[in-house]
């Protein structure tokens, strides 16, 4: 579910693409950008695309119950992720076969993985390499999971709390290693993205983060507390760890041999 981010969607599609993703159902929360035309160029090329008008603010559980009804027909497993959020396979294995491999028991009906949060990585500029390239520094410890589910083994109430859904009776999750799966979160990016996309949106139950409620929710940066003002340190916040593992491997996998630029960055 997104809002005014169509300029991400290429390096997301494109990225996912290659580790084994197939189809993607995006929930255009309001957006005013040129997502219909982002979303038809990525088609053109071949990219299964469903885009659904989900105009309701605060309401991304319901929207991802609508979701996991209208894929459990034709997807045995999906993801529920955000455009900022990429599922990173250290071992380089693909996606599919790490899916296989964690689920042999049939009882196991959702994988968890952790995340990582990456901050602006003393950037001022949005990366014209994209996130995963202009991002390389986050925090040290992991915060929450996000889920890849059997969208048929779901509780037939569809209940779900953002990051994780409800099991039939005889199903669990597993907790998959964070040395073969782990989702790299690029949620504290440069100013401009930031306050562009949690103004308004921030903190669940909350529509304005100038409101002064749920400040402690963990959707809200740390210590920024309730104005939209950018801190004179923010570019080198949210830093604690150099991680450049999924920089190194889109850079060596994506990147054009004479020209080094990646396919998100051509017109």
């Amino acid at each position: 579910m997104l809002r005014n981010q169509a300029r991400f969607l290429p390096e997301w599609v494109i990225y996912h693409a290659r580790i084994g993703v197939e189809h993607w159902f995006i929930y255009d929360n309001n957006s005013e950008d040129n997502i219909e035309e982002v979303i038809e160029l990525l088609t053109d090329q071949g990219f299964k695309i469903t885009r659904h008008v989900w105009p309701w603010i605060k309401t991304q559980e319901a929207g991802f119950a609508h979701c996991a009804l209208r894929a459990r027909d034709f997807c045995k497993w999906v993801a529920f992720i955000d455009v900022d959020e990429f599922l990173h396979l250290p071992s380089g294995a693909h996606l599919g076969s790490i899916v296989n491999n964690q689920t042999g028991r049939p009882e196991v009906a959702e994988l968890r993985a952790s995340c990582h949060n990456f901050g602006p990585s003393g950037l001022k500029q949005v990366p014209p390499s994209g996130v995963t390239v202009g991002y390389t520094c986050r925090l040290g410890l992991p915060e929450r999971q996000k889920s890849i589910v059997q969208p048929d083994k779901l509780n037939p109430t569809l209940i779900n709390i953002v990051h994780h859904f409800h099991l039939k009776d005889g199903f669990k999750h597993l907790n998959v290693d964070r040395n073969l799966m782990v989702i790299n979160h690029y949620k504290f990016q440069v100013w401009e993205v930031f306050k562009e996309k949690f103004y308004r949106r921030v903190a669940t139950y909350v529509s304005d983060w100038q409101q002064d409620e749920n400040v402690g929710s963990k959707d809200r940066a740390p210590v920024l507390g309730t104005r939209a003002v950018e801190p004179d340190d923010w570019s080198s916040r949210f830093c604690e760890i150099n991680d450049t593992g999924l920089r190194d491997w889109v850079v060596k996998t994506f990147s054009d041999p004479f020209t080094g630029s990646l396919p998100w960055q051509q017109e």
